[in-house]
């Protein structure tokens, strides 16, 4: 039997497993995939008149320009890629770290109160969080500001100081992601063997002894999948929170690739140069992945390859 013959028989055997899942293949057939054909403005100069297929060819003319020529490109880049270390140094653990504190909760209303709570504000857009946070940071009226004063202290602009900004770009991002960031940990916690536990209070081990010896061993194949996503995403810096927050004041240290291909493409209409960075993105992202997949799996992880 051919190899053909029997993955087809796969396909008819789950027919209607497949038949749930085409909406999402279609979706990812016409938004993700469908699309790819306008990669080749990258290596054209777009013609509004010639359109896609019509626009001449240049090459790796963008590419050049991006690395020799561009006076912001490597400013932009450094930007990018220092918001996403602070982002995955101190975003990434978060989640865990609040997870394994419920964990620990005894009293299940409490429990389930605490977790609505942490969750509410992902379903908030950054529009929204962005005039709440303009609101409690605001150096004149801002409650923040208010609290630094009454114990002597100067007031802080928070979202117009170079200083600041990157701090209070990561923070929010973590208040605002933490609880929805916790469902999948609670979720391989709750698949741990109790009986690990059990064997474990025998032993004479303590709470944090479990937890260091049995709880985070148990989700680390999680954890490492995780990492690996996060990692090959380590560009997109957050696009929606920068665009909503910065201002020219801090464009110095707040400018990432994201807000850079939305000014240049959309408001510049250099839609070549723009479909470059992108490409470039998307390659450094592949690449990414494919190496922390690598290293996870030499530490003897699942991984997702």
């Amino acid at each position: 039997m051919s190899r053909w013959s029997s993955t087809w028989k796969q396909y008819k055997k789950h027919k209607y497993l497949f038949l749930l899942l085409s909406p999402v293949l279609i979706w990812y057939a016409v938004f993700a995939y469908s699309p790819m054909y306008g990669i080749q403005l990258a290596f054209k100069d777009f013609v509004y008149s010639k359109g896609i297929w019509g626009s001449p060819w240049v090459g790796f003319k963008h590419f050049d320009y991006l690395f020799t020529m561009s006076p912001d490109f490597w400013r932009i880049m450094r930007n990018t890629l220092l918001l996403s270390f602070y982002h995955i140094l101190f975003g990434f653990p978060a989640p865990i770290l609040l997870a394994l504190l419920f964990n620990e909760i005894r009293i299940p209303l409490f429990k389930k109160i605490s977790q609505t709570i942490s969750y509410l504000p992902h379903f908030l857009s950054w529009v929204v969080i962005g005039g709440i946070l303009i609101t409690l940071l605001s150096p004149s009226t801002g409650v923040v500001n208010e609290l630094i004063r009454l114990v002597g202290g100067e007031p802080i602009y928070f979202l117009g100081t170079e200083k600041y900004f990157r701090f209070t770009l990561v923070t929010s991002a973590i208040w605002k992601e933490i609880g929805w960031g916790t469902i999948i940990y609670l979720a391989a916690l709750a698949g741990i063997d109790s009986q690990l536990y059990e064997a474990a209070v025998i032993d004479g081990a303590n709470r944090w002894k479990q937890t260091l010896h049995i709880t985070i061993p148990s989700i680390l194949p999680v954890i490492a999948i995780l990492l690996i996503l996060r990692v090959g995403g380590i560009l997109d810096a957050g696009f929606d929170q920068v665009l909503t927050l910065y201002s020219p004041a801090v464009y110095h240290v707040a400018d990432i690739l994201d807000t850079y291909v939305y000014r240049v493409g959309l408001q510049n209409f250099q839609f070549s140069l723009t479909t470059a960075v992108g490409l470039f993105k998307n390659v450094v992202g592949l690449a990414l992945v494919l190496s922390t997949n690598y290293i996870v799996k030499k530490m003897g992880q699942e991984g997702i390859l």
